[in-house]
């Protein structure tokens, strides 16, 4: 039976990615001074007005007005940073919640209940579904051929979609391409279509080893896309969990990432559960996992964790769980420090996932090989459900 699925990503044009950027941005610019500090950024970019809100409490000293800018013109909006009004109105951490988080003995409690979910799978070398690397590859790349000024009339809004089909589990053919770009005035559908397809998409898709002889593309669906960004769009922070993370391929908890101190296990779980179910699917004792991992605020060690191989395993989801038990140390302070999550390291995760990135060296998606070693001892090699190439 073929079966089809389905991923999408978005360039750093976007007015939700900008969001994401800023408030990352800023999260990045309070650490470089402070590794301590504690930041809830949410921000909303409309025509004319930048607005970040929020509990910070930091040593640091931010203008914050000019990450703003700057973060805008490195996505290409230079007209928008040079009029927009930019209004901060942030206050510091409740009293309650730094009490219930930090501890007299210097531990630290989870900064919020909540379920964070990690997921892999061999379908690409990353341990990423093979149509979210590539919806994340074609938005990358529409934004490098615009940066490139090859593309003189492309502008920094996009998004892109990609369709696969599967048999039995393995990707067999790509099925639908969707691409929508911001333009300029001066460029008919045609032409944009025309180009996009052949400098575009199939030199994308053609290194994928699948046939795209029959997929369908979709350039500017909806026809006309001269105003975009901020100014077309009213963008916010964490509108956008699902290009974040895995396409759709496994469970989100429902928090999102940018703008949060690593105390806030929102972002620092979800970082470790990738790392574990890599580590897992890496051990060959499965084809797919997710693992959950959930927390109460204030609360030190976590409240349940849950392992699912999809019916791929070779050992049970049980054991596995008894092993990630043993072998990581999930609470928050023991995460912020094994994958040093106080460094300054989040402006350019905004954009194109948290995870799967070879663009940039991330220690959750390091692999411990003596941990590797120790899982896969017991287990016989697993069928592989996709390619292996490396699609940055």
């Amino acid at each position: 039976m073929c079966t089809f699925f389905s991923s999408e990503s978005v360039t750093e044009g976007h007015p939700d990615k900008v969001c994401d950027r800023i408030a990352d941005a800023v999260l990045d610019a309070l650490l470089a001074s402070d590794p301590d500090s504690r930041c809830a950024c949410e921000v909303t970019a409309q025509p004319g007005r930048v607005n970040i809100m929020g509990e910070i409490t930091s040593k640091a000293h931010v203008d914050y007005e000019a990450v703003v800018r700057d973060v805008l013109n490195e996505v290409g909006y230079e007209d928008y940073s040079r009029c927009a009004e930019i209004c901060v109105d942030v206050h510091t951490q409740s009293p309650d919640i730094n009490g219930a988080v930090t501890k007299s003995d210097e531990q630290l409690g989870a900064g919020d209940q909540g379920i964070m979910f990690g997921y892999a799978c061999n379908e690409t070398s990353q341990f990423m579904p093979l149509s979210y690397v590539l919806a994340t590859q074609l938005a990358c790349n529409l934004a490098q051929l615009r940066k490139s000024g090859s593309f003189p009339w492309l502008r920094s809004d996009g998004k892109t979609q990609v369709t696969l089909s599967y048999r039995d589990g393995i990707p067999s053919g790509v099925e639908c391409v969707v691409v929508s770009t911001q333009h300029t005035e001066d460029v008919s559908q045609k032409f944009i279509r025309d180009e996009l397809i052949e400098k575009l998409i199939k030199p994308v898709l053609s290194r994928t080893g699948l046939d795209y002889s029959h997929c369908n593309y979709l350039v500017n669906p909806s026809g006309r896309f001269v105003l975009g960004g901020p100014d077309a769009d009213t963008g916010l922070t964490g509108r956008k969990i699902i290009v974040d993370t895995y396409g759709g391929a496994g469970h989100h908890g429902g928090g999102a990432f940018s703008g949060k101190d690593p105390s806030k296990v929102d972002r620092s779980a979800a970082y470790m559960a990738r790392h574990i179910a890599k580590t897992v699917v890496a051990s060959k004792v499965a084809a797919k996992c997710e693992i959950q991992l959930a927390y109460a605020i204030g609360v030190v060690e976590p409240v349940s964790v849950f392992v699912d191989t999809f019916g791929t395993g070779r050992i049970s989801d049980g054991k596995i769980r008894e092993w990630v038990e043993k072998n990581f140390d999930l609470r928050p302070a023991s995460i912020i420090s094994y994958l040093k999550l106080k460094k300054p390291i989040y402006r350019n995760l905004a954009a194109y996932g948290h995870f799967g990135r070879t663009d940039i060296d991330l220690t959750w998606e390091k692999i411990d090989q003596s941990k590797v070693n120790s899982l896969s001892a017991e287990a016989v090699p697993v069928r592989r459900i996709g390619k292996t190439e490396n699609y940055d």
